[in-house]
Formats: C-alpha cells, sequence, structure tokens
C-alpha cells in the first residue's frame, strides 16, 4: 500500500520562505502547524483577547484538517501555546467549545513570544483519520 503525501497551503508567503504546510496528511496521519490568530487580510484577529485569538486558531486549524479529509472527531493530540500562561483558561474554553466530547490528548506550555508581538497564543493539533481517501487536492 503507498501512502501519499498531501500538502495543505494557508496561502500564507512565509510558507514557501520557510519550508512548511499548514498541514501535512501522510497515509492515516494528519499533522496541523502551529497556527497563529491571523484573520483573512493578514491582521491579527482579537488584539489582547486569549480567548478570540484561540477561536480563530481553531478556525483556520479545522479548516486545514477539512482540506486534508479529516474533522475534528480524528484529532488525537493538541498543544496550546501561550506567552501568559495565567491565562490558560480563556484558551481552555475555546478548546472545550470544539473537544468536550473528543477529548485529545492535550498539553498547554508558555512560550516566551511568537513571531508577532500581538499574538497571545497558537495551536497545533494531530489527527489520525480512521476513514476515507487522501483528497485529490494540495500537493503530493
Amino acid at each position: 500500500m503507498t501512502s501519499h503525501r498531501c500538502l495543505v497551503s494557508s496561502g500564507s508567503p512565509l510558507e514557501p520562505e520557510i519550508g512548511f504546510s499548514r498541514a501535512v496528511r501522510l497515509g492515516t496521519h494528519v499533522s496541523v502547524a502551529g497556527t497563529a490568530p491571523i484573520g483573512p487580510t493578514g491582521a491579527t484577529v482579537g488584539p489582547g483577547d486569549v480567548y478570540a485569538q484561540s477561536v480563530r486558531c481553531l478556525d483556520i486549524a479545522e479548516e486545514a484538517l477539512r482540506e486534508a479529509g479529516a474533522t475534528l472527531s480524528d484529532v488525537i493530540r493538541t498543544r496550546v501555546m501561550l506567552v501568559d500562561i495565567a491565562r490558560w483558561r480563556d484558551a481552555a474554553r475555546a478548546h472545550g467549545e470544539r473537544f468536550a466530547h473528543i477529548r485529545p490528548a492535550c498539553t498547554f506550555v508558555e512560550v516566551s513570544r511568537f513571531i508577532d508581538p500581538d499574538w497571545l497564543v497558537e495551536f497545533e493539533l494531530d489527527a489520525i483519520v480512521t476513514e476515507g481517501e487522501v483528497p485529490a487536492t494540495g500537493s503530493r
């Protein structure tokens, strides 16, 4: 059985510069890269608001999963990175709204900063798809 590699792009100009994809699916495994609270115009969503930024990060990550042929139900691990761990409950509320019934393994960590100082949180997700084919879209 041959596994196909599917790359999901967010359209960020940094992807080719850094050499990364928003998400990668190889066989049944999907990994979503660190996802920041960037809006459609490129501006930070919810400046100063960890909850609003968390919701935006999860919206982006969920779309990347969908493009890779996965859903939130396939997520087995999440990582939540915050610049101020004291504000973890704001990120946890957004996480719980999506994952209360799925309950993936989850880790919250504090980081010193992100690329953009307005970003307060980033999310990473890993999923295993138990059904379905690798989407025809994306690079292989």
